[in-house]
């Protein structure tokens, strides 16, 4: 059974936490002590129903504003397959904690009100997703019970959305309208909307396509942990030497030759090894260990790949930054610590080319910093070389994170677009 990961995403009170609740309501995925404790939080709010939304909303704060600060990430499965979403905040501030939620989502759910109709936040929402590359959109037009159930409203919301949607590079876009507070439309389809004819979302979720979504023709095997046990007692044992790691791309079998960066060496695998035993194949996002047929130096951060299909060795970057520290500024000479996939380096920023307004989609050239949860085109100079392709071509060796080297926080997140 495969796992879907997917981020809800939407303006103030659209009714994102509404959603996951009446998902995981009408799927069976809460235990009735959790019903309860919902149950009983609602009458004493003296509301005439059981609010689903508290179901993710977690902290009190939010509870008492009635927004999402944090990512929320709840799990539920059917029997076709198992989810993980990841509630993500519809306020521009909170834009950090999106793009944390999305960056590993195979899917996006886009909330919109459908008496507000598209927001500007709806846009930047929107905009988003597709800068992370997330594969698949879904426009959740909500709230549809307060506007009569109009075919209308929903078809005047879809024609807006989508004449946006062309100036953003968005794939696979669908709408359904529905009513997380009533259910229409979430888990069975809605008698209330006839003239709709498509599935509904839990429907679309459960048959959304994402095998295809991940790179499987370029192999790109980043090594984390080189496991030698010495003090097995075996000769078999005592001799093993594997090399563990998740695979970022690709297909690797047994026999396959190999290339091993930086040193450019050839080997062969010579078997797969998992927690449950030996395969016969790896792929994307499996982890597991390799077992080569020759002696070659590795260490953590090396990159194992074909030989005729290499990622770019590259010291000169060129990324779209989200910057996400509070305090500090992204500018040019700042000094940082870069993380790409298992690699450490340290990391210069040699120019910031523009600052994007996400509302607009207007840059700002003559920005002199990126201040928190601002998104712009930086240079950057590495003090080694990283082994990455571009983010549209794979997002694992394409994304990284900036540290600050003082504190050791997360201040940045990063898309590849030139590598040199």
């Amino acid at each position: 059974m495969d796992i879907l990961r997917f981020a809800t995403a939407g303006s103030v009170d659209d009714g994102k936490s509404t959603l996951i609740g009446r998902l995981l309501f009408d799927s069976k995925a809460i235990f009735e002590d959790q019903l309860e404790a919902v149950e009983r939080t609602s009458r004493d709010r003296g509301t005439e129903y059981t609010d689903l939304s508290l179901l993710t909303d977690g902290l009190r704060a939010e509870r008492e504003q009635g927004i999402t600060i944090d990512v929320a990430y709840r799990y539920f499965a059917t029997p076709k397959r198992k989810f993980i979403i990841a509630d993500t905040p519809g306020h521009i501030q909170y834009t950090r904690n999106m793009v944390t939620g999305a960056s590993t989502a195979d899917l996006a759910i886009i909330l919109i009100d459908a008496r507000k109709g598209v927001l500007e936040q709806s846009r930047r929402h929107a905009f988003l997703t597709t800068l992370l590359r997330v594969p698949h959109l879904v426009l959740a037009v909500n709230k549809m019970d307060l506007v009569d159930y109009s075919e209308a409203r929903f078809e005047e919301i879809r024609e807006e959305f989508t004449a946006f949607a062309s100036k953003l590079n968005a794939s696979d876009l669908t709408f359904i309208p529905i009513s997380a507070l009533h259910g229409d439309n979430v888990v069975s389809r809605s008698e209330n909307m006839p003239w709709y004819e498509g599935s509904s979302l839990l429907h679309h979720l459960e048959n959304v396509h994402i095998a295809s979504d991940r790179n499987l023709v370029d192999v790109r095997f980043p090594v984390q942990y080189v496991i030698r046990p010495h003090s097995a007692t075996s000769q078999e044992l005592h001799d093993y030497r594997g090399y563990a790691g998740q695979v970022a791309g690709g297909v690797l079998k047994p026999g396959d030759e190999v290339l091993h960066l930086p040193s450019g060496l050839t080997t062969t695998i010579t078997g797969i090894d998992t927690f449950e035993g030996p395969v016969e194949e790896a792929f994307a996002p499996m982890s597991v260990t390799l077992r080569l047929a020759d002696d070659i130096d590795i260490s953590r951060g090396d990159m194992i790949c074909r030989p005729n299909n290499q990622p770019e060795a590259a010291q000169e970057i060129d990324a779209m930054i989200c910057w996400m520290a509070d305090g500090l500024k992204l500018q040019p000479r700042s000094k940082l610590i870069i993380k790409h996939t298992t690699r450490t380096a340290r990391a210069l920023v040699r120019d910031l080319h523009y600052r994007l307004d996400v509302n607009t989609l207007h840059r700002d050239e003559s920005a002199a910093a990126l201040g928190l949860n601002e998104i712009g085109r930086v240079s950057l100079r590495t003090t080694q070389p990283l082994f990455v392709d571009d983010y549209a071509r794979n997002r694992l060796t394409g994304g990284f994170i900036l540290i600050d080297e003082a504190t050791n926080g997360t201040v940045g997140a990063g898309m590849i677009v030139d590598a040199r």
